[in-house]
């Protein structure tokens, strides 16, 4: 069994938010994959289903970005969980635009949500950092992954959302490099250069 679990903030204001990537993920996952209806549990909304022959909960904590751990911890109490057996989806602004990186463990690059499950669960579960860009001053970083994804940039998050959530299984059974060169590949095919990706609208 994995915990996948997306990151972002609940409720329609935060909805479009560079910040709420991992939501829009685990989304995704749950829509192309038939998933069950979401429903509140462990202080967020989870929705259950099968990927490669393995039982998935997707997890998305309602407890705000800074205490995403709360949710994570008490979901991965219940179905005993290990931390690698987690799998956590977030905004990664020093990865560019369209691109996307699979680790386990290391640093939380001031990513408060990271720092809260670290925090409730441990360092070692492994992590699916979804690029967004950084705006090259980091005074406006909290201002960045706060506001939407522009109009221009919404094409490529979508197609992100849907090439993650199409190779998904490859994460349950631990295959992480071939997850990361399929994903890539699907998205050069698709046409997404990530120069080509200011994020003006």
């Amino acid at each position: 069994m994995r915990l996948f679990v997306g990151l972002g903030n609940p409720g329609s204001k935060y909805e479009g938010n560079r910040h709420n990537i991992g939501f829009m993920v685990v989304d995704e996952i749950a829509r192309r994959h038939g998933f069950s209806p979401w429903r509140r549990r462990f202080q967020g909304e989870t929705s259950e289903g099968v990927l490669g022959g393995e039982r998935v909960v997707l997890l998305k904590p309602a407890t705000y970005m800074n205490e995403s751990g709360r949710a994570v911890q008490e979901a991965a109490k219940f179905f005993k969980l290990g931390e690698s057996e987690v799998v956590v989806f977030h905004d990664e602004i020093e990865l560019p635009p369209t691109k996307m990186r699979v680790k386990v463990g290391g640093g939380i690059a001031g990513h408060n949500g990271l720092r809260s499950i670290s925090a409730h669960l441990g360092n070692e579960y492994r992590r699916v950092r979804l690029g967004v860009g950084h705006p090259g001053v980091k005074e406006i970083v909290h201002i960045h992954v706060l506001n939407d994804f522009a109009k221009s940039e919404r094409p490529w998050v979508a197609a992100l959302c849907e090439t993650v959530a199409e190779h998904a299984e490859l994460l349950v059974s631990g295959k992480d490099s071939q997850f990361q060169n399929k994903v890539h590949l699907a998205m050069d095919a698709k046409g997404f250069a990530t120069e080509n990706n200011g994020g003006k609208d």
